[in-house]
């Protein structure tokens, strides 16, 4: 028996793994075994994600993994980063990643060291539930957890931050600027809390953009996260005098996992506190 995703394309057949093929999210062929005992996870959003479910599974993690806080677990170094060689020694039952954190070259390596790899392709909310759940539940051979049911629930109707919505410049960098373009799962989470990307229609998913675009976009508020660039008071808002300044947890806003369950009214209320700072 075998699942495969909706609308995904079939892999070429792979063996020497084991006898179950399943599909994951790019459409690829992943041999998963009928138990799964050992995971190492590449994703700090999946790490948290499987640790909520069943954290004795986790073989492994990246050292941006810091949720759940305390965990002790052998550490991969980072997202663009691992450490193939360690990953191979933990002897993991499956590597969990994500089609934009990691690099295809290294979790190709990976597949040719006779390891299985599930990859996720999260680009909205409900994108982040369906693939949760068919990584919990396919991937992993776990039950479905009652805190993603929990997470469905938080975002069936969540309540607009604003409403008409504004328009709004999403910045995830600085030196150089950067700013959240199409199809990401960032800008999902703000159009459904009444926030419109003034970038969306960009080509590309997270260009580079300098200071005076974004200002000349004349955005009714800027969006400053807390990762992957620490934005503060003293640090990001200055840039944009007379326009607010919403500084919000860049976990709620762009960690798909357990975290869902607190987003929306967290970040609804970091953004309605959005305040004008005078020029640095």
């Amino acid at each position: 028996m075998s699942t495969r995703p909706a609308g995904g394309r079939p892999g070429l057949p792979c063996s020497g793994y084991g006898d179950r093929v399943e599909y994951d999210d790019l459409g690829l062929p992943v041999p998963v075994p009928d138990t799964v005992r050992r995971v190492v996870s590449l994703v700090p959003s999946l790490t948290e994600a499987v640790a909520a479910t069943d954290e004795s599974l986790l073989a492994g993690a990246t050292n941006w993994c810091t949720h759940p806080p305390g965990l002790d677990v052998p550490r991969v170094r980072g997202t663009k980063n691992p450490d193939l060689e360690l990953i191979r020694s933990l002897r993991p039952d499956i590597v969990l990643a994500n089609f934009e954190e990691n690099r295809e070259p290294d979790l190709a390596a990976l597949r040719e060291s006779g390891i299985p790899v599930w990859t996720t392709v999260i680009r909205t909310v409900d994108e982040a539930l369906r693939s949760l759940d068919r990584m919990l539940t396919v991937a992993c051979r776990l039950p479905r957890p009652a805190w993603l049911d929990r997470a469905a629930e938080a975002w069936r109707a969540p309540a607009p931050a604003f409403a008409p919505a504004r328009r709004a410049a999403i910045v995830v960098w600085r030196r150089p600027w950067m700013v959240v373009g199409r199809d990401t799962f960032t800008g999902d989470v703000l159009a459904r809390l009444g926030v419109t990307n003034v970038f969306s229609g960009h080509p590309e998913r997270y260009p580079k953009m300098p200071l005076d675009r974004i200002r000349e976009t004349e955005p009714d508020l800027v969006v400053l996260p807390d990762e992957p660039y620490r934005f503060t008071e003293d640090d990001g808002p200055e840039c944009f005098p007379g326009i607010p300044a919403a500084l919000v947890s860049g976990r709620h806003l762009s960690w798909y996992g357990p975290s869902l369950i607190e987003a929306p009214g967290l970040l609804t209320g970091q953004l309605r506190d959005a305040k004008a700072r005078s020029a640095g």
